[in-house]
């Protein structure tokens, strides 16, 4: 909780603080890398940082944290905390970063701000800082222990066993342990992060969802390639597609993220649109290796059968659950040879499907797909504590389901 003296000061200059935040993102981002150019070689994406979703995404999350702190003093935004805190497990933050951040943050307040920053009003949003950061530290820590690794030793060496294409833009990883040693079980639903060197030589982040269950000896993640449309290619998609070949090692992070599979026995809807159908597929290999009697319902929305990534996949898990069904939405071609329930044109529809009751939902996809199919989940009547989504790459949306 904030004390007694910086709470007044925080509620007062909240507002052009949350004003100018996306301005203070920017410059902290461009101070802190000036001074620890390091930053960049396998931190942060600077896919991301070029196009501005990660100075948004950390601008969004500090806003939120500070509205919570006056909000709801006795409450913190934990979902928030724990999307961050896992992503920064996967990239081997150290705590000791954490005073790094705090030194260009507070000069990038200073410098957007000017005067406006008085003493006590640093001392206020330092105290913010701190409480944000603390509570990141707690988790990550616990989050390493629960691992049994530290922060230098999330990173294992893989070798790229098999690559298997899904769709033209879509192809499959199957990986191995160089060393041959027992891997380390994910959770369904979890993701690992890649470490890829560019031709530069700096090496690039990426999160990859797990889209099997472990078998005690590979990993297996899907990689959609991005065409920028006008803005440059993905990097490192492209770079998995044409250059990593099969018997190629590749740096990759023990599992983590915060969207797993609810084991309360309840019945399952996975929504999932494009790529983001990868998470679904972890999550229903994971119900089929159980032998899950779950009711478990597959909505799925693609331009095409033929764009559908892992569609075999998931056909062949679904077959082997007893309680299932699939929906899909295509916006080209309605026709499918998939043994499905129903198949429509255009958006997805929920209305068009049968959706069963007391169920956990799952969505994953582009944000504009995440916020409609959301939105008529909470219109239905679902409560938001049973709607969890993932988005692949920084969460410039950050519903609060708190």
């Amino acid at each position: 909780m904030l004390s007694d003296k910086a709470r007044p000061i925080v509620q007062n200059t909240l507002p052009v603080v949350a004003d100018h935040i996306a301005e203070i993102a920017n410059r902290f981002y461009a101070h802190m890398f000036a001074e620890h150019p390091e930053f960049q070689d396998g931190m942060f994406n600077r896919g991301n940082q070029a196009e501005g979703s990660q100075p948004k995404a950390l601008a969004g999350s500090v806003a939120v944290f500070a509205t919570r702190l006056l909000s709801h003093p006795p409450r913190i935004p934990e979902r928030l905390l724990t999307r961050i805190a896992h992503k920064h497990a996967s990239l081997g933050i150290r705590p000791d970063q954490y005073d790094i951040v705090r030194e260009h943050l507070m000069w990038a307040i200073g410098d957007v701000l000017g005067d406006a920053v008085t003493p006590d009003v640093a001392a206020a949003w330092d105290e913010v800082y701190w409480l944000m950061a603390y509570a990141l530290i707690h988790q990550e820590r616990g989050l390493y222990s629960a691992r049994g690794v530290t922060p230098d030793r999330v990173w294992r060496q893989w070798r790229v066993a098999a690559k298997e294409w899904e769709t033209d833009d879509v192809v499959s990883f199957v990986m191995r342990r160089v060393d041959d040693r027992p891997v380390k079980t994910s959770l369904p639903g979890q993701y690992v992060t890649l470490l890829a060197t560019m031709p530069d030589g700096v090496r690039q982040p990426r999160q990859y969802s797990l889209t099997r269950a472990d078998d005690g000896e590979h990993r297996y993640f899907a990689v959609k390639r991005v065409h920028g449309g006008g803005r440059p290619d993905g990097e490192v998609s492209n770079l998995l597609h044409d250059s990593v070949k099969v018997g190629d090692e590749l740096t990759m992070s023990v599992p983590y993220g915060d969207v797993v599979l609810d084991d309360s026995g309840r019945p399952v809807v996975f929504a999932s649109a494009g790529i983001g159908v990868t998470p679904m597929a972890g999550m229903l290999s994971h119900l089929v290796a159980a032998g899950s009697h779950l009711h478990v319902t597959m909505l799925h929305a693609d331009a095409a059968e033929s764009t559908f990534p892992l569609r075999a996949q998931i056909v062949d898990d679904l077959a082997r659950l007893p309680k299932s069904a699939l929906y899909v939405w295509y916006e080209q071609d309605q026709r499918t040879d998939l043994p499905v329930t129903g198949v429509f044109s255009g958006a997805m529809n929920l209305d068009q499907a049968d959706l069963p009751e007391g169920a956990v939902h799952y969505l994953c996809g582009p944000l504009p797909f995440l916020q409609s199919i959301r939105s008529a989940l909470i219109d239905r009547g679902v409560p938001p504590r049973d709607i969890q989504y993932e988005v692949f790459g920084p969460d410039l949306w950050q519903a609060d389901a708190d």
